[in-house]
């Protein structure tokens, strides 16, 4: 019970949940239904090669506890999404981490784990949708990402939605690009695209 309302008679505000809507997915909150295609995912070796990562050596009971209790601790530096169909089939997961407010920036994961989905612009729509929901919602001025230098098929999905490579960058045994997206270089993009009719 939360005394102060209680004296008060005010209500608790309810927290608001994240639903967007975009022209093929909804990007949403994640929840502990999402762990089947997650577990399947993370333990798939080509889906780990194109996250620079190592498949997930983990059972799924255990997995499925550490996915509710990353759920029931969330964190004021990250925002971790559902990726869905218009349908509701969970086709991915999305993440905005490393959140600085003081600088206005954040790093941008996105992996769409439904291979049936691959190279159909849903990965495209979603990362619109979220720098629309940044760039107009928050105070972020500055979104960035690391992609894996061999991986030209996300480079160019990522600056079909604006961002543009900075430098090489070298973590652990892998080279990434570092991309980046400014909010004033996407508002003039938004602004060019709507005097040319887009």
């Amino acid at each position: 019970m939360n005394l102060p309302f209680l004296l008060s008679g005010r209500k608790p505000k309810p927290v608001k949940k994240i639903e967007l809507r975009g022209e093929k997915t909804v990007l949403r909150e994640k929840r502990i239904t999402d762990a089947p295609e997650d577990y399947s995912w993370r333990t798939d070796a080509e889906l780990a090669r194109l996250d620079a990562a190592q498949p997930l050596n983990m059972a799924y009971d255990d997995f499925l506890k550490h996915s509710q209790e990353e759920l029931n601790r969330p964190s004021k530096q990250s925002m971790r999404f559902g990726i869905d169909d218009l349908y509701g089939r969970h086709i991915g997961n999305c993440m905005v981490y490393d959140i600085n407010e003081r600088r206005g920036s954040a790093e941008l994961g996105i992996m769409i784990g439904d291979r049936e989905y691959w190279s159909k612009g849903y990965g495209s729509d979603t990362v619109d949708m979220l720098l629309e929901h940044l760039f107009t919602t928050t105070s972020m001025r500055r979104v960035y990402l690391h992609t894996l230098k061999w991986n030209h098929r996300a480079q160019r999905a990522f600056e079909k939605s604006g961002f543009r490579p900075v430098r090489d960058v070298r973590r652990r045994e892998y080279n990434f690009i570092l991309m980046e997206i400014f909010r004033k270089d996407w508002e003039l993009q938004r602004r060019q695209a709507a005097a040319l009719g887009g």
